[in-house]
């Protein structure tokens, strides 16, 4: 890619969009272009088209999505599979239309069977049934995958879909209902951390800058103890979700913004399609390869915080997959390594949750 070329980042101020912005930025491209949700709405049709009219991009990274933990995609399963296919649809339409060079598609490594062999390939892909809590989220994925696919075959366009495990770091969510794993137990943990310590002006910092259900730091300590007792927070000790003994694979955002654009400057789609007539499955998962138990990650974030309450695991709530660790030996043959592991992760994570109040 020439380092003058206008690129858009759908999603630039998210999770892993901030990081691709940041990351091109310091590789020494300049003209990148980006609207908040607010200047500009992805699931408005006719809005995105006139943005793709008026800024006429020549590459397009799609990091947008609506996105969630297991208790957000059980719950408003609709928001997840309809919010997501008409951003796919109304990005990667325009983007066509408009002639974009080349377009890198963001998914999920949940797009994959409850039951798939682990590591999980890339042709793991549509063999068996998906995980149900999260089933609306993943169909979305795999359409979006799939649309990328059909227009490379259909019109010769070069989309390249890659599919991220489960990602952690600055700029993530730290919403308790709607949040992903990790962050959720940073916050959970920070949180019943303070009460322990008796550290009320700290709770009231946390909740001015998050607000959870309405309730903020200008709330009386009785109510806000109520509020975080219904998410399982107190002095002494935090809940959690499920049993603790899934086992997943973490990628810190950063790092999956390096993997982005070693895959738009280094990977044509002629690279991944293969030899076969019936094309399928040249998505890319980007992970580490390396997997932990969320009670194992917990006891992390708990040593890291210094918190010295008890743990405890709600059994009666839903674990989801028991395992899922993607097999990313395609990643590493087209020449991407990750560099940071969990342990150091975790610790700037909570330090940069911890600079944001």
């Amino acid at each position: 890619m020439d380092k003058n070329a206008k690129i858009y980042v759908a999603g630039h101020r998210g999770l892993v969009g901030s990081a691709i912005w940041n990351n091109l930025k310091s590789k020494g491209y300049s003209n990148l272009v980006g609207r908040t949700h607010k200047e500009l709405d992805l699931l408005d049709g006719s809005a995105v088209r006139k943005f793709f009219d008026e800024e006429q991009p020549e590459y397009v990274v799609l990091a947008a999505a609506h996105v969630g933990g297991i208790m957000a995609n059980s719950v408003y399963r609709a928001d997840f599979i309809y919010n997501n296919l008409q951003i796919q649809q109304n990005v990667i339409g325009e983007s066509f239309r408009h002639n974009v060079k080349k377009l890198l598609f963001l998914g999920s490594t949940c797009i994959y069977p409850r039951d798939a062999e682990q590591p999980m390939k890339e042709d793991a892909l549509l063999t068996s049934p998906l995980e149900y809590t999260n089933e609306p989220y993943a169909i979305a994925k795999i359409a979006g995958l799939k649309m990328c696919e059909s227009f490379n075959l259909q019109y010769g366009t070069n989309y390249i879909a890659v599919m991220p495990t489960n990602l952690y770091g600055p700029n993530d969510n730290f919403d308790l209902e709607r949040s992903h794993v990790l962050p959720a137990m940073i916050r959970k943990i920070h949180l019943a951390n303070c009460l322990k310590n008796n550290d009320w002006d700290a709770v009231k910092k946390d909740l001015n800058a998050r607000p959870v259900e309405g309730v903020s730091g200008s709330n009386s300590e009785a109510e806000i103890a109520a509020i975080l007792a219904k998410y399982g927070i107190n002095g002494e000790y935090v809940e959690l979700w499920g049993t603790g003994k899934p086992l997943r694979e973490f990628l810190w955002s950063e790092e999956m913004a390096d993997a982005s654009v070693f895959v738009m400057e280094h990977v044509d789609f002629k690279d991944l399609k293969g030899s076969n007539p019936e094309v399928r499955n040249c998505h890319i998962n980007v992970g580490t390869g390396k997997e932990i138990s969320i009670g194992d990650v917990a006891m992390l974030i708990v040593k890291e915080v210094g918190y010295k309450g008890e743990l405890r695991f709600n059994s009666d709530k839903p674990d989801g997959t028991m395992r899922k660790l993607t097999d990313v030996s395609k990643l590493h043959s087209l020449g991407w390594h990750h560099k940071i592991d969990i342990e150091e992760g975790v610790a700037k994570m909570y330090g940069w949750y911890r600079n944001q109040l």
